[in-house]
């Protein structure tokens, strides 16, 4: 039992023995050149709640004479197998003078309590330069000339070869289009006559040919009942040419007073008896049928609407197929132009920023 009871205390020593908590230090290289780094390399073994504060260091301060520190740098935490956690930081260490250099410990407050790390060594070695033979001494090159590389040019190269031919291309189409004559339609604004300004220039034109007194009674109410039916139609908006004379008073009837009607249905009557049962017609009674027809437009007309009238191209399919394909051009032109430009711009950037 006593030998139990001693191995037991023997095994818990040595287990609180390595658990105790300490600090490491390492440096990555034991020598340098003049104006080289190393890194050394700080580390604690505490438990994971445990307050670690290592030694805190400004850019340029020296950690000792000849040896100043240019960067700190914090690694990340390991957990180890005894339940301990590793922190390590990292220093950046230089030197400009050939010596060797002591590193003292370093010392790290876990849990307020300090523990140091071992001391290091340092060796700063400087290039020797052979004095007797200055002739052999070459100072610093100049800038040399890269070496040409396909790899550098080859994308402004193969730009260049698609800048050249949309160019081309561009023009060509530009050609096409200077060739193809456009297609020019204008919208004209035109005057035109009002329906019944139109009606009394065919009468003045009935008076000036003296159809009244003429021996072709036929020809003469046709002329006077086809200048009224022109009239109607356009006045009224309904198919009076292609009506009967009845079917033209009854569509007028809505409209007109029974006094007008009557004196158009009179003459309608009569010119209808003239063309197809061979009327005779007193010139008196032509006389009195125009100043009827006359009469009738001028208690009917419409003078307050607009006179101009506004006429529209009419184009053919194979105008507006023209059309449709000159307008695809020109964008496609336009296209290739911005394309063109923007390849231009590029290249030159690339191109500068090669050669300078």
């Amino acid at each position: 039992m006593k030998r139990i009871s001693v191995l037991i205390i023997l095994f818990a020593s040595v287990l609180r023995v390595s658990a105790q908590e300490s600090v490491e230090a390492s440096i990555d290289s034991i020598q340098m050149f003049v104006g080289q780094q190393v890194h050394l390399t700080l580390t604690s073994h505490a438990k994971e709640n445990a307050k670690v504060e290592f030694p805190a260091f400004k850019p340029t301060q020296h950690i000792t004479p000849g040896v100043e520190v240019l960067g700190v740098l914090e690694q990340a935490q390991q957990t180890e197998d005894n339940g301990f956690v590793a922190r390590s930081i990292v220093y950046t260490l230089t030197s400009f003078d050939d010596t060797l250099y002591y590193l003292p410990p370093m010392t790290v407050k876990i849990d307020g309590k300090p523990y140091k790390s071992k001391s290091l060594a340092l060796k700063v070695l400087t290039i020797e330069v052979d004095t007797a033979h200055v002739d052999q001494f070459f100072g610093p090159k100049d800038v040399q000339d890269n070496p040409f590389q396909w790899s550098d040019w080859s994308l402004s190269f193969w730009l260049s070869v698609l800048l050249l031919v949309c160019l081309a291309l561009t023009y060509y189409l530009y050609l096409r289009l200077r060739d193809n004559k456009p297609i020019i339609k204008t919208i004209r604004i035109v005057k035109r006559l009002l329906p019944h300004q139109k009606a009394m220039q065919q009468i003045e034109q009935i008076k000036a040919e003296k159809m009244v007194t003429a021996e072709d009674s036929k020809a003469y109410y046709t002329r006077l009942t086809d200048t009224l039916r022109k009239y109607i139609e356009e006045r009224y908006g309904f198919s009076a040419m292609e009506m009967t004379s009845s079917e033209i008073i009854e569509k007028l009837t809505a409209t007109q007073d029974e006094k007008a009607l009557s004196e158009l249905r009179h003459l309608f009557l009569t010119a209808d008896l003239v063309k197809f049962a061979k009327y005779s017609t007193l010139i008196n009674e032509n006389d009195m049928n125009l100043v009827n027809a006359i009469a009738f437009i001028d208690q009917t007309k419409q003078e307050n609407v607009p006179v101009e009238e506004t006429i529209k191209p009419q184009l053919t399919e194979e105008d507006q197929r023209s059309q449709k394909a000159r307008i695809i051009l020109q964008t496609v032109i336009t296209l290739l132009g911005i394309t063109s430009a923007l390849l231009l711009a590029y290249v030159v950037f690339t191109l500068y920023q090669l050669l300078y």
